[in-house]
């Protein structure tokens, strides 16, 4: 969580000022088959793929969808370049079609790299993206700009990572497959955002000098800063 404090006019002293809290992140919970694990999709440094994401997620078009794809070092032979990933995807038969493709958001452009635990779109050009997603499993550079893994050298759109439950994806990345075709496939039950958890309260003060009413000369004032959750500051002086 970042967060950002700024001074608001201490023309009323005595009262709280609430100064929000900015959150470059949002957790979703993806329940499986196998077991449930959780992202964090960083809308900050990836902002049009985390919200293509997040549309899908909100829209319910996941749930009844499944992880279908497997990939190993034995199952691409036709690959000079080999990675390890598991795929998933919407349900096909869900009422609402597809949302229109996305531009590709470059992890050189991002920063965020093709990890252990990275989620990332899946696409077969630049700019074709819809609801289909990979999860690494071990570190996999090829898939960053730049990397061969995809013969134009543009990479894949990595949006977020896993935060909790990475033994659930490397139990679906080991589960029974022919070709690269999970049998059965995994299926994906639920997939939704996660209320932001409360953290404990942090309490520290500091003073601000030279702070001036209306009625009195410059003074210092003790300031007493409240971060109580991901929601709001709240900031009290003295």
């Amino acid at each position: 969580m970042t967060t950002l404090l700024s001074l608001l006019p201490l023309g009323v002293l005595g009262l709280p000022l609430i100064v929000p809290v900015a959150s470059d992140s949002v957790r979703v919970v993806v329940e499986t088959e196998l077991g449930t694990f959780e992202l964090e999709v960083d809308v900050d440094r990836a902002p049009v793929t985390a919200a293509n994401f997040l549309r899908y997620v909100d829209g319910g078009h996941y749930d009844g969808g499944s992880f279908h794809r497997t990939v190993h070092a034995d199952n691409q032979p036709n690959d000079s370049i080999r990675i390890a990933v598991i795929q998933g995807g919407r349900n096909r038969n869900a009422a609402s079609p597809s949302f229109p493709p996305i531009d590709l958001e470059r992890t050189s452009d991002t920063g965020i790299t093709h990890r252990d635990g990275t989620i990332s779109m899946a696409r077969a050009g630049p700019n074709t993206a819809t609801h289909s997603f990979f999860i690494c499993i071990g570190d996999q550079p090829s898939l960053d700009h730049g990397g061969m893994r995809n013969a134009d050298g543009q990479g894949f759109a990595a949006f977020g990572r896993v935060v909790e439950g990475m033994e659930v994806v490397r139990a679906i990345h080991g589960a029974p497959y022919e070709g690269q075709r999970l049998t059965p496939v995994v299926g994906i039950v639920r997939v939704y955002r996660r209320a932001p958890r409360s953290s404990p309260a942090v309490q520290f003060s500091t003073v601000i000098s030279n702070v001036q009413s209306v009625d009195n000369p410059p003074r210092s004032v003790a300031v007493d800063v409240m971060v109580a959750s991901p929601g709001d500051t709240a900031v009290t002086s003295t």
